[in-house]
């Protein structure tokens, strides 16, 4: 019994690491995708307005998250600097994953409990794993209605390879992960402190509730 779970873990997190690794190349979307004579349905986009503001490797001088600028879903350029002095989910988001339903609802209940006390989440969509994200943002924004979704949400990006948003090379960098720092599938999310350090990082497995308690232990 024992040794059939074993095994069965052990292809699970083989199968993760596959994934991972295949996300980190450039040609990650799907042939659909590749295809597509619409843009907006390739993977996470790769233009300098989506960079750190200073320039693409400036994320190895960033002192916090704060040095960092972003497009939120609507194409609008965010300095994280409006996040200062609150504590941050990152997390990156798909809307076809087996992970989606469960990680919207306990996001969301996470966000509606401790908003009022500084918990700020920010999901960033990424089309990176099994292509689970392939919409555009228009529809990424209609999707997470259905889920009463008032946290902010970001434009798609990539969180692996050279194309990888500065702030999601800054996150791996300052939280490695098991075996590789690549981010393995959707829905990994990293605690950032008050001071914008990033101070835990949490796999696709871990629920956003089994976050409460090092949430609490921030606020």
């Amino acid at each position: 019994m024992h040794l059939s779970r074993l095994i069965r873990s052990t292809i699970s997190l083989r199968t993760l690491l596959l994934a991972a690794a295949h996300a980190q190349s450039p040609a990650t979307c799907d042939s659909r995708a590749a295809k597509s004579t619409d843009s907006s349905e390739s993977c996470g986009s790769n233009t300098t307005a989506d960079k750190m503001s200073a320039g693409e490797e400036n994320w190895k001088s960033a002192k916090s998250v704060y040095d960092f600028h972003a497009k939120d879903i609507d194409g609008n350029d965010v300095s994280l600097e409006k996040y200062r002095g609150k504590i941050l989910i990152i997390v990156n988001v798909a809307c076809k994953c087996g992970f989606t339903n469960n990680h919207y609802k306990e996001l969301v209940e996470l966000h509606n409990k401790y908003r009022e006390q500084g918990l700020s989440i920010l999901g960033f969509p990424c089309n990176q794993f099994g292509s689970q994200e392939p919409q555009p943002e228009s529809e990424i924004k209609d999707f997470v209605k259905g889920f009463n979704v008032d946290f902010d949400m970001f434009s798609k990006v990539e969180v692996n390879g050279s194309g990888a948003h500065p702030l999601w090379k800054y996150l791996k960098h300052k939280q490695g992960g098991t075996l590789i720092d690549a981010i393995k599938w959707n829905f990994t999310k990293f605690l950032v402190d008050r001071n914008g350090q990033p101070v835990a990082r949490h796999s696709p497995q871990t629920s956003p509730k089994e976050l409460e308690g090092e949430i609490k232990k921030l606020l």
